[in-house]
C-alpha cells in the first residue's frame, strides 16, 4: 500500500475550484423581478447558509442540498435507512443559520428504474428525519431518468420561517465573543469522495466488523446489521439534526425565558464541506480561534492514517466530530453552553473570536484558514 498523501482534490473533489464555480454562476445570475417591499423579495445575507426572502411581517428561509457521494456507498450496500434522515439534516441545519424554524421539506429522487421495495425504505427514512426536524413534508418529485443516472440520487428543499429583523447574521459579532462546539454523529454527508478513495486504498470491506473501535462517549451508531459494528454502518451513520435543540434555543432567547438574550446569539456555522474554513463566511473582519476542540471522532482518525492526510486537509474536508458552532456573548457563553449541553452532551466551548485578522486558527498550528 502507498503511503502518497490523499486529499480532496486528488480524490476528484477541488472545494477551492468548487468556490470560483459558484462565484461565477452567482455572478451571471439577474436580480429578482420582486421589490423591496413585496411578498417574495430577496433578503440580502452575505455569506448566510440559506436564501431569505419577504413574507409581509415575517422572512421565510429557504436551504436546498443533497446527500452528495455518500449515496454511492448506500447504492453498493443497497442500505437506504439513513439517507433520507441526511438529505433533510443537510438542509434543516443550514436553515437554523440564520434563525429560522424549519417548518417544511421537499424531496427529489432520481433512480435509472424504480425499484417499489427501495422507494418504501427511502420514505420511511424521510419520515423518521421529518419526525426529528419537527417539520412537514409537503411533497416530492420521483424521476426515472435511464441513461442519465445510473444510481440512486437524493436531494430537496427545506422552508423555514423567522419574524422580521430577527435574523442571526453574524453583523453583531465582536472581539472577545465566544464559540460553542456542537458534537456531530459521525461524518455526515461531506467529504466521500476522498472517504471512498481511502476506504478503496485500505483494502477494508463495508460489511465486515469495523477495523476501528466506532465507541463514542457522545454519539450513537444507528444499526441496520446484527453483530459487530461493521464500516460500512458507521460510514453510512446518518447527519445530527440540530432542529432539537437550536430551535428552542431560539425561540426561549426569544421569548425572554432563556439562557441569554436573543441578541447574544451572533452567529451559527453548520460546518460541512469545507470543514473549519465555515467560520470565515460569517463576518468579513473577525478572525477565529479554536483553543479546546471537541473530540476527534474515531472514523476520522482511521481515515487520515489510513489516507496519509494532513491534519488541515481534515479539518478542511471534515467535520472533525463537529456539525454546528455557535457564537455568543462572552458574558452569556457558560450560562447558554450549560442550557445546550443539558440537551446534546458533549457540547462546550471550543474558542472565541479575535479582531487581529481574518483567519481561522486552531491550537495545532499547522491547522490555519484564511479563505472560504
Amino acid at each position: 500500500m502507498t503511503d502518497a498523501p490523499m486529499d480532496y482534490a486528488s480524490s476528484g473533489v477541488d472545494i477551492d475550484a468548487e468556490g470560483v464555480a459558484v462565484a461565477s454562476l452567482v455572478g451571471a445570475l439577474s436580480s429578482s423581478v420582486r421589490k423591496k417591499g413585496e411578498f417574495g423579495a430577496p433578503v440580502p445575507l452575505p455569506g448566510g447558509f440559506g436564501g431569505i426572502i419577504e413574507f409581509g411581517e415575517y422572512r421565510l428561509a429557504l436551504a436546498t442540498d443533497g446527500v452528495g457521494s455518500k449515496l454511492m456507498i448506500a447504492n453498493e450496500l443497497q442500505r437506504y435507512d439513513g439517507v433520507g434522515i441526511d438529505c433533510v439534516a443537510m438542509n434543516v441545519n443550514d436553515l437554523l443559520c440564520v434563525g429560522a424554524e424549519p417548518i417544511a421539506f421537499v424531496d427529489y429522487i432520481a433512480v435509472p428504474k424504480t425499484d417499489a421495495g427501495t422507494h418504501a425504505i427511502l420514505g420511511k427514512s424521510l419520515a423518521e428525519a421529518c419526525k426529528r426536524a419537527r417539520i412537514t413534508l409537503a411533497g416530492g418529485e420521483t424521476a426515472t431518468l435511464p441513461g442519465i443516472v445510473t444510481e440512486l440520487d437524493l436531494s430537496g428543499t427545506a422552508l423555514g420561517w423567522f419574524p422580521k429583523g430577527e435574523a442571526i447574521t453574524g453583523e453583531k459579532i465582536q472581539d472577545g465573543d465566544i464559540m460553542i462546539g456542537l458534537p456531530s454523529s459521525g461524518i455526515h454527508s461531506n467529504g466521500y469522495t476522498l472517504v471512498r478513495a481511502i476506504v478503496e486504498r485500505s483494502g477494508c470491506s463495508l460489511t465486515e466488523k469495523c477495523p476501528f473501535d466506532a465507541n463514542h462517549d457522545h454519539r450513537n451508531i444507528e444499526r441496520f446489521e446484527e453483530g459487530d459494528i461493521t464500516l460500512g454502518e458507521v460510514l453510512l451513520n446518518p447527519t445530527k439534526i440540530y432542529v432539537e435543540p437550536l430551535v428552542d434555543l431560539i425561540k426561549d432567547c426569544r421569548d425572554g425565558i432563556g439562557p441569554c438574550e436573543i441578541s447574544d446569539i451572533k452567529a451559527m456555522a453548520h460546518i460541512t464541506g469545507g470543514g473549519l474554513s465555515n467560520l470565515l463566511r460569517l463576518h468579513d473582519d473577525f478572525g477565529w480561534h479554536i483553543e479546546n476542540p471537541l473530540p476527534i471522532l474515531p472514523e476520522f482518525n482511521w481515515l487520515a492514517e489510513q489516507g496519509s492526510v494532513s491534519n488541515r486537509e481534515m479539518h478542511r474536508t471534515f467535520n472533525m466530530g463537529m456539525g454546528m458552532t455557535l457564537v455568543v456573548s462572552r458574558d452569556m457563553a457558560i450560562s447558554v453552553e450549560k442550557w445546550l449541553r443539558k440537551r446534546l452532551p458533549g457540547t462546550k466551548c471550543i474558542g472565541y473570536v479575535h479582531n487581529k485578522k481574518k483567519e481561522v486558527t486552531h491550537v495545532d498550528e499547522d491547522i490555519t484558514f484564511s479563505h472560504y
